[in-house]
């Protein structure tokens, strides 16, 4: 376990006497200094001292900070440095796995061994995930009394001494994989995935991993003393800073699980991903396979009527589905999916009430939870559906290609959610390379749930900062930032808790110069206050890069990778001998690409989906030739320094349909 810091949270006084008092703590400018030099002529980018002047202004004033921060500022350093000097410890929570892995495995351990002679001690970190990345020993053990169809298991086979059964299919890839599984169990610290050399894929994992909504708990759990996640967790708990994820920020947030460990600062990366991660732990849906699924795996716990009780729901949600037309829902649910919610919340009810509640003595506690847990979440969707609210979205969801169909509901806005729990005793530091529309940060700054947009003229130190690098700043439009002075190369905006700022006053901003409005205040009365900092980037895009548009292949398919593209494909990553991220828009696309790669050329190809992400980021990080080719979760986060990625791919700009249902919603309201 990493050691904790002092009594106090402070560090460890030094003895650096250059300007610094015997025992003073080194400042954010002082540490950053440090850890770029750390690197063969690295130096400070202006960017980066920005962030950390207003980072550490914002933390001393208690109010939070937006930050655009464009590709080459290095905003990880930037945010990193003036986390070491808050009292207690700090979480950065990001989008993807890749940039949470890129922090733990690069940024960190670097920045802790640049600043450690200024600290007077090693700096702690942690990395906290969710609890499906940590091999259970719970779902290991039982996963051989798993029905047929979720598992490789066949119950009448070859017992095995204490019970249990063999393995189908042991000479199978998948069953290799899951006995690799089993080896691993046996040797690994941490039990988490991404550790796993070679890894496997995710069918694999999702037999020895446990979902959190599932899990009995540490106490009720036999494995409990054991528990993998539960040590991530006490590991968390000790670290100066933990590194997180927004799913699991959602999750933690939302259920009031209480796993993120108490903090002062919170710095979200990948900001403008926050809100839609958000929407997504607060999203259900109802399926029919589900709803049969879960009947079947609590009938042992029931009797006879009450399963098939579940079992008619779930067939009159299959029936309700059929009739209905996809999309949104405005006008109530049709009559079927009425009926059909009713009955299963009324099924639910009942299986919940047979079950009861799990007790020390339950001879099987797990396969009791798992039961419960889905029973619980379809009991809830049933009732959230029937009661449509008016800050719910319902719409029926169809795949024509693969038969699929459910009945999903939403929340129209999440601003609420997080203005309630997002801000509260602690510092929020947003940023993202892309936060502000049209120069200004009012409508990522609803969607986060700060409301107003800021008013307040730039801090002093902000000024004096843009000043001494010799670049002009402007105000944000309309921002009401007297003389139109702001930060070095982009916009300082502030705006002050007790909804005070001016009314337009005098601006950099055109609109502002020509009698435009400006803005009227700051933060709505009694909320957050709030600055906003646009710091540009560094990158020289015309000069440093060629943007090659395929303007002579036909329209991309609704899925899949057409046959020309795939030809250019070929053309593109035989040209660079590798040395390719493709990016698609579906697993199917990528898949496809994968197999053309494999098929027609000796590079290495690696597909998201077969390894864990962080192996497969660093293999194609350490294979020159190789090319990696995956989904949305690796569109961002993804470092590769060098001339192992010189072609970027994408298949279809991942531009969210207008005319989906949530979207539609949240524009008509």
């Amino acid at each position: 376990m990493t050691p904790p810091r002092t009594a106090a949270g402070s560090a460890v006084p030094s003895t650096r006497a250059g300007g610094r008092r015997r025992g003073e703590r080194p400042s954010a400018a002082e540490l950053l200094a440090a850890a770029v030099g750390a690197v063969p002529g690295g130096a400070a980018r202006p960017g980066q001292q920005q962030m950390v002047a207003a980072i550490e202004e914002c933390v001393a004033a208690r109010e939070h900070l937006l930050v655009q921060a464009g590709t080459g500022t290095g905003k990880s350093l930037a945010y990193l440095t003036p986390a070491l000097t808050v009292d207690g410890p700090v979480v950065v929570s990001t989008a993807t796995l890749a940039l949470q892995s890129q922090l733990v495995d690069h940024d960190l351990p670097r920045l802790a061994d640049a600043v450690t002679p200024l600290l007077g001690r090693r700096p702690t970190f942690a990395v906290l995930k969710g609890r499906h990345h940590y091999l259970c020993l719970a779902r290991l053990d039982n996963s051989t009394e798993e029905e047929p169809e979720d598992t490789l298991f066949d119950a009448p086979a070859s017992p095995r001494p204490g019970g249990g059964t063999r393995w189908l299919g042991e000479a199978g890839r998948l069953g290799k994989q899951v006995q690799r599984l089993r080896d691993w169990a046996a040797e690994t610290d941490t039990g988490d995935r991404d550790e796993l050399d070679p890894g496997v894929d995710d069918q694999a994992w999702r037999l020895v991993s446990m979902p959190a909504r599932e899990c009995v708990g540490a106490s009720r759990c036999p494995f409990g003393a054991e528990c993998f996640a539960e040590a991530s967790r006490a590991r968390a708990r000790e670290a100066d800073i933990v590194v997180t994820n927004h799913s699991l920020l959602a999750v933690d947030m939302l259920a009031g699980r209480q796993i993120v460990p108490p903090h002062k600062l919170l710095v979200v990366d990948e900001a403008h991903e926050l809100a839609d991660r958000v929407s997504s732990a607060a999203q259900a849906e109802l399926v029919p396979e589900l709803i049969d699924r879960s009947a079947r795996r609590a009938r042992p716990l029931l009797r006879p009527e009450t399963a098939e009780a579940l079992t008619a729901a779930g067939d009159a949600l299959a029936v309700g589905l059929a009739e209905a037309p996809a999309g949104r829902i405005t006008t109530g649910l049709p009559g079927p999916l009425r009926e059909a919610c009713t009955l299963l919340d009324s099924a639910t009810r009942a299986a919940l009430d047979a079950i009861g509640d799990i007790k020390a003595d339950d001879p099987d506690p797990v396969r009791k939870q798992q039961a419960k847990a889905v029973l619980d979440e379809l009991a809830d969707t049933a009732q959230r559906l029937l009661e449509e609210a008016d800050h719910d979205v319902a719409w029926v969801e169809r795949n024509d290609n693969t038969g699929r169909r459910a009945l999903v509901v939403a929340p129209l806005s999440v601003a609420g959610t997080l203005a309630t729990h997002l801000y509260s005793d602690r510092t929020v530091v947003a940023t993202s390379a892309t936060l502000a529309l049209g120069g200004r940060f009012d409508t990522v700054a609803r969607a986060l749930g700060l409301d107003a947009p800021p008013a307040s003229p730039p801090s002093p130190a902000a000024a004096a900062l843009a000043a001494s690098t010799g670049r002009p700043g402007r105000a944000a439009a309309g921002s009401g930032a007297a003389g139109g002075t702001g930060a070095a190369g982009g916009t300082v905006r502030s705006g002050a808790a007790d909804g005070r700022g001016d009314a337009g006053g005098s601006t950099g901003d055109a609109d502002s110069a020509a009698g435009g409005p400006g803005t009227a205040g700051g933060a709505v009365a009694g909320g957050p206050g709030w600055r906003a900092l646009d710091v540009g980037s560094p990158f020289d895009y015309a000069r440093q890069g060629i943007l090659y548009v395929a303007a002579h292949l036909p329209r991309p398919s609704v899925s899949g990778l057409p046959e020309a593209a795939g030809e250019e494909l070929l053309a593109l990553v035989g040209a660079l001998g590798g040395r390719t991220l493709g990016l698609f828009s579906s697993r199917r696309a990528a898949q496809q690409a994968a197999e053309l790669v494999r098929a027609r050329t000796d590079l290495p190809v690696l597909l998201q989906g077969e390894e864990s992400l962080p192996l497969l980021v660093r293999r194609f990080r350490e294979e020159r030739s190789s090319c990696l080719f995956g989904v949305m979760s690796l569109w961002q986060g993804v470092d590769v320094p060098g001339d192992s990625c010189q072609l970027v791919v994408i298949d279809r700009l991942p531009f969210p349909r207008p005319d989906g249902p949530l979207a539609a919603a949240r524009a008509a309201a």
